[in-house]
């Protein structure tokens, strides 16, 4: 499952991050990295950006950035 799939609500564990290389490193230094959890906080009215809770900040995120990432769905953390 890749993020740009998570329902507003959810949560997930990044499993992997690609793109290409300048894409994946920007990132990665924006705190999305492997066994980050993420939640899913809103989407904009057409569905891009959508708004992401993570290491305690918000970070808003292109959907065709999004679906670079793998993660994991898990239920409550």
């Amino acid at each position: 499952m890749t993020l740009d799939e998570l329902p507003v609500g959810g949560n997930g564990r990044v499993k992997s991050v690609g793109g290409e290389k300048l894409l994946r490193r920007r990132l990665l230094e924006m705190g999305i990295t492997p066994r980050t959890v993420v939640t899913v906080k809103k989407a904009a009215p057409l569905g891009d950006p959508i708004e992401l809770f993570l290491r305690g900040y918000v970070l808003s995120l292109r959907l065709e950035d999004a679906k670079r990432i793998e993660i994991e769905e898990i239920n409550d953390e």
